[in-house]
């Protein structure tokens, strides 16, 4: 199999909290990295959100296991390709998927969290965005109790993106946008683009609907990459 996919810069996006301070907002725990559009020579503009958010997400994990063995060897996720072979083999997508520039959301990322890490995860539906206030808290117990970052994709509304914080006065989502392409020079320099930014649960679609793939890993994880 190829070998993990190595963006050159990587920007830890926990860096991004100590600049977002908030009496009642929490954040995902430990490091994680942005991965957005092109950020390894590929340029997937219009389609590969879904991948970057997932290449998120298993950076994610990726630190856990760092921390928890003590290794020091640079973060590793799979490669859009590798992805798209992941979810081929499991009979999820048919072979004309591989090398596709179909694009994949919430339960394929489940999916491939699983493949890649034996991760469990959990799928919320809301049904519309006009209903997204009520799961605030759930998604703040989730960030309290696992700590992992959240995918997120719609109907509508259907750019994939990463939910990495939430606050619950005057409700708002801590979105990483992986629709960024270019030269990436560190949190400050998202934040300041908006690639990182505060979302009012007020400004979702309020007629699309939307999924969720919380992760459930609280500890190290095996990896199932070669």
């Amino acid at each position: 199999m190829e070998s993990m996919n190595k963006a050159v810069y990587k920007v830890n996006l926990s860096d991004a909290f100590k600049l977002l301070v908030h009496d009642d907002a929490v954040f995902c725990s430990g490091d994680l990295f942005y991965y957005h559009y092109g950020c390894d020579g590929v340029d997937d503009r219009g389609w590969g959100c879904g991948y970057r958010t997932l290449q998120t997400l298993c950076s994610w994990v990726e630190s856990l296991n760092k921390v928890a063995t003590g290794t020091t060897s640079p973060t590793s996720v799979p490669s859009i390709n590798q992805i798209q072979t992941a979810l081929v083999d499991i009979g999820d997508k048919p072979s004309n998927f591989r090398h596709s520039k179909q694009w994949i959301g919430s339960v394929e990322i489940c999916l491939c969290l699983d493949v890649f890490y034996d991760i469990p995860c959990k799928i919320i539906h809301i049904e519309k965005g006009s209903q997204f206030k009520q799961y605030c808290s759930e998604i703040f117990h989730h960030f309290v109790n696992v700590g992992a970052p959240i995918m997120m994709g719609g109907e509508t509304d259907n750019s994939s993106k990463g939910i990495i914080g939430v606050r619950l006065k005057n409700p708002a989502l801590l979105i990483a946008d992986p629709h960024y392409f270019g030269t990436v020079n560190s949190a400050k320099h998202l934040l300041e683009l908006g690639f990182i930014h505060w979302l009012p649960v007020s400004e979702l679609h309020e007629d699309s609907f939307y999924n969720l793939c919380l992760p459930q890993a609280r500890t190290p994880v095996k990896s199932n990459k070669s």
